[in-house]
């Protein structure tokens, strides 16, 4: 990078953390700390609520998913608005009328603290697990920009939210918030606006939008009901639908932003606003994905797109080979642009024997493209050693090898930021979980507030360094936005489960639900192992087994017992 894209770097960053500890400067009580003392509007909710979901591995890998994939993945989101009005009706007033600080109290109330604890458990493993992957998203930055070594750009990554995270707690992460996404907002705007211009002279937008789209990326809509099918219509509504609802309702990394509101109706109409603009923001995440890709179709992609990986197969005993598969490759995509150029013209014409025959020879060609990729991934892997998926990288080095001085440190800093938000909050609600849910209900139950508060400083710590140690693992786990919402589904569909069922389910008592929620999680596991169906689905699975499962044990094994949905700290 530049001078100048350094400065705009530095200072962009600078100005958010100094900015989240600035208006968190007061004394703090577990109230200010934990829920910034249930102060802010809907705004704020609205947009920390965005900032907490759009980690960079939205910002990173999700252009690079629309890159290889299409813009499929936004089916993933079409169960989010049914969800926010589902919590909105049922999640936000039951949660407002206890007064609670995390989710899982709730639960010790309807059922007992074993079920509190079990449920926030599961939210800890997969918050903790699926935070590293938000953490090793900024790290492949660093790494690729300063050449350094990952286990180092994984440490300054979390390392930087732990310092006002830990020193302001979520009133630093709210008012972040608000910035980063101002910040991202712009960004993104102007990656798009600048993929355009760098097409050539004589292809328009919507040239590019027509190639893209007869390649097979512009695949908004599948209504093909396939179980198989990771993103159609249907995983999108009703699996999405379960994710999300649980996600939002039972996630404290969700409950925590919109508990910060003030009031029920702030925190409903925030929820609400968080799901009208969500699908339009991953919409035109993913567009910018596919823009990438219509230039790469006039423009001579890389071979491999993490750069650091080839330079050291460059430097390596492999470096012929790696060399002939390079020139291959170019001689591939010399024959490849007049085809595209063809394509264009014919789409132009609507000349569709003519964009048939152009399609043919493309598809040919790409089917070469991706032998040659796959002859380099292994030979990246003989001299590496490592992870051969370079998705998480496109977006990353087309930025880096074409914006010009000042705007790639700009997309960098969005990128940074949006890793900021996410892992902000993430420490933030696992502190939360951990000192409200497990030590001060079990440990320490008699400490006064200033101890809490020194406490949940301590517990932020050590979560960032934990979240830190899993990022070492993440590069083995390919595209990181697929990923990070598998390892949600894991869980969701249980931890749903069980709140549903202390909602709806009067008759079913506490032994019944804990019993229930681990023989579905099991269920869950297992079914992810074996490939029964695509992750979404996981979701809706393991919420109805809770409830079956907790039904039918109810009834084989009743407990008679009558408990009040109360606050057990009040």
């Amino acid at each position: 990078m530049s001078t100048l894209d350094w400065i705009v770097l530095s200072l962009t960053l600078l100005f958010v953390v100094l900015y989240g500890i600035y208006r968190s400067r007061e004394k703090h009580t577990m109230d200010s700390f934990l829920l910034a003392g249930q102060s802010m509007p809907w705004y704020h909710v609205t947009l920390s609520l965005m900032a907490t979901q759009a980690s960079a591995i939205t910002f990173l890998s999700a252009p690079g998913q629309a890159y290889t994939d299409g813009m499929r993945f936004v089916q993933f989101y079409f169960g989010l608005p049914l969800a926010m009005v589902v919590l909105c009706v049922t999640f936000v007033p039951k949660f407002g009328k206890l007064k609670i600080f995390t989710a899982y109290e709730f639960l010790e109330g309807r059922f007992d603290l074993r079920t509190r604890a079990l449920t926030a458990f599961l939210f800890l493993l997969q918050r903790g697990l699926s935070t590293g992957l938000s953490i090793y998203a900024p790290s492949l930055i660093l790494s690729a920009i300063l050449g350094w070594d990952i286990t180092w750009t994984n440490i300054i990554s979390g390392g930087v939210v732990i310092l006002y995270t830990t020193l302001g707690g979520s009133r630093a992460v709210s008012h972040t918030h608000l910035q980063q996404m101002g910040i991202i907002t712009i960004g993104m705007v102007v990656a798009g606006v600048m993929v355009v211009k760098f097409l050539p002279e004589q292809v328009s937008f919507t040239d590019a939008l027509h190639v893209a789209g007869k390649m097979g990326k512009v695949n908004l809509i599948d209504f093909t009901f396939d179980l198989n099918n990771r993103y159609n219509v249907w995983s999108g509504l009703i699996g999405g639908f379960f994710l999300q609802l649980s996600y939002f309702g039972t996630d404290q990394s969700q409950v925590g932003r919109f508990l910060t509101g003030s009031s029920q109706g702030q925190s409903k109409l925030g929820l609400a606003m968080n799901g009208l603009l969500k699908i339009p923001m991953q919409f035109l995440i993913l567009l910018v994905g596919v823009l990438v890709f219509a230039f790469y179709q006039f423009t001579t992609p890389p071979l491999f797109f993490n750069q650091t990986a080839v330079d050291r197969v460059k430097s390596s005993p492999y470096a012929a080979e790696y060399a002939s598969l390079e020139k291959q490759h170019d001689q591939i995509q010399s024959v490849k642009r007049p085809q595209v150029m063809a394509l264009t013209e014919a789409i132009r014409k609507d000349d569709q024997q003519a964009i048939a025959a152009s399609r043919s020879v493309l598809a040919s060609l790409e089917s070469k493209v991706k032998d040659v990729r796959k002859e380099a991934a292994a030979v990246l892997s003989k001299a590496n050693g490592g992870d051969t998926n370079d998705v998480n990288y496109i977006f990353l080095r087309f930025v880096i090898d074409y914006l010009p001085a000042g705007m790639v440190g700009l997309l960098i800093a969005v990128i940074l930021l949006a890793s900021m938000g996410s892992v902000a909050a993430a420490y933030n609600s696992l502190a939360s979980c951990t000192i409200v849910d497990i030590y001060k209900r079990i440990v320490r139950k008699d400490e006064n507030g200033r101890n809490y508060v020194a406490a949940s400083r301590w517990a932020t710590f050590f979560w960032g360094v934990f979240c830190i140690a899993v990022a070492q693992y993440a590069s083995r786990l390919g595209s990181m936005i697929e990923a990070v919402n598998i390892l949600g589904s894991l869980f969701y569909g249980t931890i749903l489960g069980i709140f549903l069922v202390a909602f709806y389910f009067k008759r079913i008592g506490s032994r019944a639900v804990f019993w229930g929620a681990i023989i579905g999680e099991i269920f869950v596991i297992v079914s992810y192992m074996i490939d029964l169906t695509a992750f979404l689905w996981l979701n809706l699975i393991g919420c109805v087994l809770v409830i079956i499962f907790a039904a039918l044990i109810e009834k084989i094994w009743p407990q008679h017992e009558t408990r009040m949905e109360e606050n057990p700290n009040a």
